[in-house]
């Protein structure tokens, strides 16, 4: 399935009803006055966000939404329906930008947000509203305001805690099946991941953090190469990076020091900001040799990166050192973490 993180819609408000042109008229009333009521006011385009969706591919076969217009005015003061609001579902972490003058009109960051995108047409006002000591049988009326239309570009940008970085195959997936109840696709080929999958890791009864498995990125990546710079964007939000790094299982497997230099090196390109995030570094598969020769293999690889922080070495197979990267995390996460979690 093809990951749709952004896509351009045309959103349409309903147009406001015309103001009505009316007479009284009744029996034994010789002189009856304008009664004309004023039109409904045009739908609203509304984006509300949606914490069951994690994509835009909903949006890929539909792509232009018109809200509902406002009725006429009528007669005897009977002023038109007003037109139904269009709400439009969307996952948090959407970002909304107006595509005519490139400005962005919005976050939807939480559940049952919601933004304004295109304001409905205001009612046209009857004949009642014009008469006057001059003028008591007016004929005039106003018709109702047109809608707002825009093309919009919606950009999703996936809210997690952790963000996974890697190249493919990189563990990343069998990582996020192991510590939560999500089920990425797995295979021991590149790019099973297509689209990013989130996890939630309960603490306790109370406390969880979620974690994103981001599509694998590959050297070239800031530059659109792969599945292009799409799925870096995903790592913007994260508040902490694991940059995984599986250990060789046999000779002629990519270099693991040459792939966290690559990989640091996309993230510079794509952005400063994301470069200083906070990241830990956790090897992956260790289950591949024996716990004493996978650890020194880590810490070989470690000094060669020139990486003098802790890292972490785990199998997501055998459940190795996924009780301690995982406590680390809640502490790191939650400063009130309990220390006794399970």
């Amino acid at each position: 399935m093809k990951f749709v993180d952004e896509v351009k819609i045309t959103v349409k408000a309903g147009n406001g009803g015309s103001g009505s042109a009316s007479f009284r008229r009744e029996k034994f009333v010789a002189f009856g006055g304008p009664d004309g009521g004023d039109g409904g006011h045009g739908g609203d385009v509304i984006l509300q966000g949606d914490q069951g969706l994690n994509t835009l591919v909903d949006f890929r076969h539909k792509r232009r939404f018109d809200a509902q217009n406002g009725e006429s005015g009528r007669g005897r003061q009977m002023y038109g329906k007003g037109g139904d609001d269009l709400i439009i579902k969307v996952p948090t972490g959407t970002e909304i930008y107006d595509l005519e003058t490139d400005q962005k009109l919005g976050d939807i960051t939480q559940h049952d947000q919601q933004l304004v995108v295109a304001a409905g047409g205001k009612g046209g006002l009857g004949n009642m509203h014009f008469k006057s000591s001059v003028n008591r049988a007016p004929k005039q009326f106003t018709s109702g305001e047109p809608g707002q239309q825009r093309e919009l570009k919606l950009e999703l940008k996936v809210l997690a805690d952790v963000g996974l970085l890697g190249f493919p195959n990189a563990g990343k997936s069998t990582f996020v099946n192991a510590i939560s109840k999500a089920k990425p696709k797995i295979a021991d080929y590149p790019f099973t991941t297509l689209y990013p999958a989130l996890g939630v890791v309960p603490i306790d009864a109370e406390t969880s953090f979620v974690v994103a498995d981001i599509p694998g990125i590959i050297e070239g990546a800031a530059e659109g190469a792969g599945l292009g710079i799409q799925f870096l964007k995903h790592l913007q939000r994260t508040g902490l990076l694991l940059h995984m790094i599986e250990l060789p299982a046999y000779e002629g497997m990519s270099d693991p020091v040459e792939q966290y230099h690559q990989l640091s090196d996309e993230l510079v390109k794509f952005s400063e900001e994301l470069q200083e995030k906070q990241r830990w570094l956790v090897f992956t598969k260790a289950d591949v040799t024996t716990q004493e020769e996978a650890q020194q293999l880590a810490a070989s690889y470690a000094q060669q990166m020139g990486w003098t922080d802790e890292f972490y070495l785990i199998s997501s197979i055998t459940k190795t050192g996924l009780d301690d990267l995982i406590k680390d995390i809640a502490a790191y996460l939650f400063t009130d973490a309990e220390e006794d979690w399970s």
